[in-house]
């Protein structure tokens, strides 16, 4: 069984458990979420593209507040529930089932904010997908997202909770798009 069969049939246990809102973007457990961190500024009118959406809150939440929202994700359950989030929402988001570097459908420059909270670690080929990030960002874009602290994998975790118990981990904001991809 691949990651992503497994990862479908446990989708609505997940999502069930993990009950995200659907008003602001969050970045992971114990993290605080955008209305504190406030990393993607207003969002109205941008083109934003979610890596790893799941079932796409953020995505939903960015629609909410007036983005053209693209959401990606390789689990044909998660998308499944997310497009149901969005229909009881009454919001549009495009969704597309890929892998996190599979951004072909995309042209090049095309994306004002690329966010992702959480799933870069599941990327097979992340160098691709920071590529394929950089192709698509326009050059005032910036690429928001958060990737747990690999010092968290020492730590105890609590029982039954998902989250470490005592490291948290803090979301990047890489600035703005330039000529070349950083090394």
């Amino acid at each position: 069984m691949t990651n992503t069969e497994a990862w479908d049939r446990s989708a609505a246990a997940y999502q069930a458990a993990i009950d995200l809102p659907l008003d602001v973007a969050h970045y992971g457990p114990a993290i605080p979420d955008e209305s504190e961190l406030r990393l993607l500024g207003d969002v109205a009118g941008k083109r934003v593209l979610e890596l790893g959406c799941g079932a796409g809150q953020a995505s939903i939440a960015f629609a909410r507040q007036g983005a053209h929202a693209i959401a990606v994700d390789t689990s044909a359950a998660q998308l499944a529930h997310g497009r149901a989030l969005a229909a009881e929402a009454e919001v549009k988001v495009e969704w597309h089932q890929c892998d996190l570097a599979d951004l072909a459908f995309l042209r090049a420059d095309a994306i004002d904010l690329a966010f992702s909270a959480y799933a870069l670690g599941e990327a097979e080929d992340l160098d691709r997908v920071f590529r394929q990030v950089h192709r698509v960002l326009r050059p005032s874009g910036a690429f928001v997202f958060s990737y747990e602290h690999p010092f968290s994998l020492c730590l105890e975790r609590e029982p039954g909770a998902g989250a470490p118990g005592r490291c948290r981990s803090a979301p990047w904001r890489c600035g703005a798009r330039t000529s070349t991809p950083a090394h």
